[in-house]
């Protein structure tokens, strides 16, 4: 690691793990590149002539060879099966193995981080020891096969005296089920406007809604509005654009059995298909004391990116929705840790190059993003961005940040925003605080350091950072020493 003197390596890596995989539904011929239809059906055939001594023997193979890489693996093969047997006459007597070994052909793993490991963002733990350490949630961007990316999870402590642990993860990594809402009214609204369709139509579904509407809410209006096409232009378009806003956002909750290490928030709705990245997580504190954990990540569906919001309170259940407005535009919307002023407050890149502001009364709305900081000094001339949310001192608001200079090399800096006015910069770094050493250089995208947020604990700064876009490392550094290393002419 090269840094400032007073940055302190801790000593520890994480690095991308190919035996961690989920299971997914398989479809036979829904892999192959370019036309053709799936081969479910021949595939269903040749396992329904097989006899059953094959099948006992096929599926006792399976058991043995993957028995120990899954929570329940009989469970997750009926949970496909279900997928599958529809498309088999009623009246064909399926025996249980049977079953199991169809919902077993129908099944593949995901190996969610065989590629790499990255943009690490690391928030307190919800639940906390008493002994003067503490606890601390890690969420990592696993990329695997085809690039695809998957939002998971380590846990951690630090001590007081500033020793810094993780935890092993747990080795049963797993998705969880997922349902469909709650939507928001506001954020429609906005993303209408954003595709020049918030007309009359959008009026006319929307404003008979409440604030937060389900799916099926949403049919409700859609059958009226469609039946009155005949006298309205556009229906079509319009309810395809509500509908599929509404697949972007839901809700899923999984099982208090599985370790926070082994809960994988995969890829779902149309937006996210190709990944969930740079997801950045920071604890809220609402005006009235009450604390919810909002994790701001990119949607990515192999063309487009759009920033998501991810909502929870315990890392056990989640909840997913699409963000609107010109801040919200492009990568890295970082969320401050309370309001100020009684308004919401968000660090954004949509211009992808400059360091800006927004502020709002809706937290997944974002207009008018306000230019804070361009970049000038050669290690940042490209382009600049945040590591994260901003860390509240007595001195500021502490914003970790990224430039890239020449051939493209990722570095970290600071600025340091007004507390009671954050669009105003008081002090910077004209130099980076971590860079890419000689050891850290290559890698999946060699030449980055790169960080989502870490967190104070007291004085000290923990920060998790990328290497490489591939492995993760840490480093803690005295925010005090931090601020005095700051310049407040620039």
């Amino acid at each position: 690691m090269s840094s400032a003197p007073w940055v302190n390596d801790c000593g520890l890596e994480l690095r991308p793990d190919p035996s961690r995989v989920i299971t997914r539904l398989f479809v036979p011929g829904w892999e192959d590149v370019g036309p053709g239809d799936s081969r479910a059906a021949p595939v269903i055939d040749r396992i329904l002539a097989l006899s059953e001594a094959d099948v006992d023997a096929a599926l006792a193979d399976v058991e043995a060879r993957f028995g120990e890489r899954h929570h329940d693996l009989r469970a997750l093969f009926e949970c496909h099966a279900t997928v599958v047997m529809p498309r088999i006459d009623p009246a064909v007597e399926v025996s249980v193995n049977r079953r199991l070994l169809l919902g077993a052909c129908f099944t593949h793993e995901r190996a969610i981080e065989a590629a790499a490991l990255c943009n690490p963002s690391a928030v307190l733990h919800p639940v906390q020891p008493t002994d003067g350490s503490v606890a601390f949630i890690l969420s990592v961007r696993g990329i695997g096969e085809g690039h695809r990316s998957s939002i998971g999870f380590r846990t951690g402590s630090v001590t007081a005296e500033g020793k810094l642990t993780l935890d092993t993860a747990g080795p049963f990594p797993a998705t969880a089920p997922v349902v469909d809402g709650p939507n928001h009214r506001a954020v429609f609204h906005a993303k209408l406007y954003d595709l020049d369709d918030d007309r009359e139509n959008a009026a006319f579904v929307l404003d008979e809604l409440p604030e937060h509407f389900s799916d099926a809410d949403l049919e409700v209006r859609l059958e009226v509005l469609a039946a009155g096409a005949e006298t309205r232009k556009h229906t079509v378009t319009t309810i395809e654009h509500l509908r599929a806003l509404a697949r972007s956002s839901y809700s899923l909750t999984f099982p208090e059995t599985l370790q926070v290490s082994e809960r994988v928030l995969w890829p779902y709705c149309p937006a996210e298909r190709d990944g969930m990245e740079d997801a950045r997580f920071v604890r809220f504190t609402e005006d009235d004391g009450t604390v919810a954990y909002y994790g701001t990540y990119t949607a990515f569906d192999g063309v487009h990116i759009a920033q998501h919001v991810l909502v929870t309170q315990d890392f056990l259940s989640f909840a997913a929705s699409p963000m609107a407005g010109a801040g919200a535009i492009g990568k890295g919307l970082a969320l401050f840790p309370r309001k100020v002023n009684g308004r919401y407050v968000a660090l954004s890149r949509s211009d992808r190059e400059t360091n800006a502001i927004a502020f709002s009364d809706d937290i997944r709305c974002w207009t008018d993003p306000q230019l804070i900081q361009s970049p000038n000094q050669p290690w940042e001339i490209l382009q600049l961005g945040n590591c994260g949310s901003p860390i509240e001192t007595e001195r500021g608001w502490l914003v970790l940040t990224h430039g890239v200079g020449a051939m493209r090399t990722y570095a970290i800096g600071a600025i340091l925003l007004d507390l009671d006015d954050p669009s105003l910069v008081i002090a910077v770094t004209l130099q980076p605080i971590l860079w890419p050493g000689t050891d850290q250089r290559d890698g999946y995208v060699p030449n980055v350091m790169y960080s989502c947020g870490g967190f104070a604990h007291g004085d000290l700064l923990v920060l998790p950072y990328g290497v490489g876009d591939q492995t993760i490392e840490f480093a803690t550094m005295s925010i005090t020493t931090l601020l005095d290393s700051m310049t407040t002419t620039f």
